[in-house]
């Protein structure tokens, strides 16, 4: 079984076992998140980073990270390619050798994102109601399912609708151009607000906010996490009605002490002692 094969039947299965059918995914994070458990988070990093997977062997726990970026397709792309590392346990083979020489596992991961993001039947359905794929088809194709100009082109190719000519002209061009060129740019440009913001893992941050309710975390940790003002973080859990638990503090009467009484007469004997031996010990010396 090839690696691009390999990638699509578990992409495939990944949505059947999920119930998500084979339509658009919408927010990423949160189908990943909700669908596997793996905490996700949306990362300031260098300019060359785009995403990363860490698992704790000891406790088997897996975060992923993806960087903030202008280009929300990537941003998907990226956290699909990831999911699929996790999914395939490549981490194991992480051990000897290097991600970045695109090797086989790099191969299978691309194929998975490609084939999770724009599977070929939600690809027929939608392809369906056109009678031919121009331009304007693939724009379409880019904004429904939210994935960049390559891999659509790939897409139609693999399924049939273009020919290799039209795949390489068409993976040349950027998705700004075709939302600029078909009326779309507003969808875009909030895309990428979206996608260019911090966002901590929510089970992280449920614990958090958990935790300030309690009275026992402070509301700054929670303004940290998410990457905004403590203004903005008190503004925002007042207004959810999430404030910290009163506690008081109860203090004891000390008419409601109870009596004590402390048998110092050992003590005094101790210290009778211990001055008794300390005026021998210091008596005048008489040299004559």
């Amino acid at each position: 079984m090839t690696a691009e094969t390999e990638g699509s039947a578990r992409a495939s299965r990944f949505r059947q076992d999920h119930h998500l059918g084979v339509q658009p995914l919408g927010d990423l994070v949160e189908v990943i998140e909700q669908a596997t458990g793996i905490d996700v988070a949306v990362l300031d990093v260098g300019p060359d980073e785009h995403g990363l997977t860490m698992r704790d062997p000891a406790r088997g726990a897996v975060l992923i990270g993806v960087a903030r970026t202008r280009n929300p397709m990537r941003q998907r792309s990226t956290l699909a390619h990831e999911l699929g590392h996790v999914l395939f346990e490549d981490w194991i083979e992480n051990d000897r050798g290097d991600w970045s020489d695109r090797g086989p596992a790099e191969i299978r991961a691309d194929a998975f994102a490609r084939h999770l993001l724009l599977p070929a039947e939600g690809l027929h359905e939608f392809i369906t109601a056109r009678p031919t794929i121009s331009l304007s088809g693939l724009s379409a194709v880019v904004q429904r399912f939210q994935v960049s100009p390559q891999i659509a082109a790939i897409a139609l190719r693999q399924a049939g609708y273009i020919d290799d000519a039209a795949k390489q002209e068409w993976m040349a061009l950027s998705t700004p151009q075709l939302a600029a060129r078909f009326g779309w740019t507003d969808q875009y440009q909030a895309l990428q607000a979206s996608s260019d913001r911090r966002r901590a893992p929510q089970r992280l941050l449920a614990r958090a906010i958990a935790g300030y309710a309690e009275g026992v975390l402070p509301a700054q940790a929670i303004a940290t996490l998410r990457g905004i003002s403590l203004e903005d973080i008190l503004e925002e859990l007042g207004e959810a009605g999430v404030t910290p638990a009163d506690r008081p503090i109860a203090w004891a009467d000390p008419a409601e002490l109870p009596d004590m009484h402390v048998d110092l007469a050992a003590l005094d004997q101790d210290l009778a002692a211990a001055d008794g031996d300390s005026q021998e010990t210091t008596a005048p010396r008489n040299d004559a």
